[in-house]
């Protein structure tokens, strides 16, 4: 499993999925890449990070609903940002720098989504992979994270990054689908010096399972 993507598989086939998909987020439309020739180069497997997912479309619409962190003029981090549909949104909400970070052969969807927005002046695509110690992350006004929540054994990395980005001022705001092991990641993120309050709880439509829906959290995090 990549750090910093997302986990599982869609329950249609990628051929299906792959290509440009059309969000609006609250008037915000925005133009996603997601590819199909990402892959794991150690495994060879697909780096699911490559897709779209509903926790971010769910962070994307939280964001930009009233009770959204305020976003203008600030710097926005984006971790395991996958195809960075929330980044893209603080970006098109007046975030005066967004960086998305992720593995690298994500990078190239991410870049190719920023400029079909027209938001290239003002996003940047680094790549991060979590505990590397590889890149320094700067520091942000507000970190976001969607989906990340899937092995508490990758949270120490996480934190590992989150501590590198965080300031005084700094807020994180996460959101995850509810399933069986995210208690699990918000503990680890809790010892790793980091506190952890969910904020909001939603049924929500499954994007890729026509008629199903599921439980998704947004969660705002704070260093302890």
């Amino acid at each position: 499993m990549e750090r910093g993507g997302k986990r599982g598989t869609p329950s249609t086939s990628p051929e299906e999925e792959m290509g440009i998909r059309e969000i609006e987020i609250t008037g915000h439309k925005l133009i996603i890449h997601e590819r199909d020739d990402s892959s794991d180069p150690s495994t060879g497997r697909a780096l699911t990070g490559s897709w779209l997912w509903d926790s971010a479309i769910h962070l994307a619409e939280w964001m930009a609903a009233d009770g959204g962190p305020h976003l203008a003029g600030a710097t926005v981090l984006e971790l395991g940002a996958g195809t960075g549909l929330p980044g893209l949104v603080a970006a098109a909400m007046g975030a005066a720098r967004v960086v998305l970070t992720d593995v690298a052969p994500l990078l190239p969807g991410l870049r190719a989504s920023a400029e079909a927005n027209g938001l290239g002046n003002r996003v940047e695509v680094c790549e991060l992979r979590w505990g590397s110690g590889e890149q320094a992350v700067a520091e942000a006004d507000v970190v976001l994270m969607s989906d990340v929540f899937y092995d508490p054994e990758e949270m120490g990395g996480l934190a590992s990054a989150m501590r590198a980005a965080w300031g005084e001022g700094t807020t994180g705001w996460a959101a995850s689908e509810v399933r069986p092991g995210v208690g699990e990641c918000l503990e680890a993120l809790r010892r790793e010096g980091f506190d952890v309050a969910e904020v909001e709880e939603r049924v929500r439509p499954l994007l890729r399972a026509e008629g199903e829906t599921s439980v998704f959290a947004v969660y705002r995090v704070r260093r302890a």
